[in-house]
């Protein structure tokens, strides 16, 4: 694509485009620990969860696991900030990989929310990588998440299952699983 600005002729590279399909929307029961996303389409290049997530207790996890693969395949490594403090952790051979927490507490009023990527989900010569960056404000407390994990297959997710340990996905939480092109 080329250009005229002020009689020179000027080369504009061409832009970079994605895109992101929906391919499922789950919301929150108030009743359910568990959201599950069932027979994903192996089209894509890779996979991404939009969240918003309200819970009620200091300390609850989201974990998430692929294929129903409950066995120690996971490893995880998180950056935790409070604006105060910094708390670094990191977990091989664990059960799932937790990708949002309520660490410095948590309000039913005020969501969490959080960005997860799944990379070469489909691609069956190599383990798949996680990134996650979540948060939650408490007017003036709160943290924010920088996690990422590997799950240990080779296997192409078909399915994802979020669960919340000791709670329950409350009525408004939305989770959206988005296919990237």
């Amino acid at each position: 694509m080329t250009g005229v600005l002020g009689g020179l002729i000027a080369a504009f590279p061409t832009p970079v485009t994605s895109s992101f399909e929906s391919i499922a929307t789950v919301t929150g029961t108030g009743s359910s620990g568990t959201i599950t996303f069932s027979s994903i389409p192996s089209t894509y290049k890779s996979l991404q969860i939009r969240y918003t997530n309200r819970m009620g207790a200091a300390g609850d996890n989201i974990i998430m696991r692929f294929n129903s693969d409950s066995g120690a395949n996971y490893t995880r490594h998180a950056l935790y900030g409070t604006g105060s403090t910094a708390t670094a952790t990191g977990s091989t051979s664990v059960t799932s990989i937790g990708v949002g927490s309520f660490f410095n507490g948590s309000d039913t009023t005020q969501p969490q929310v959080g960005i997860i990527d799944i990379h070469n989900y489909a691609v069956t010569t190599q383990n798949k990588t996680v990134r996650a960056f979540t948060g939650i404000d408490l007017n003036g407390s709160g943290d924010v998440d920088l996690i990422s994990g590997l799950w240990l297959s080779t296997a192409a997710i078909s399915t994802i299952t979020l669960s919340v340990v000791g709670n329950t996905f409350s009525t408004g939480s939305v989770f959206s699983l988005y296919g990237i092109n």
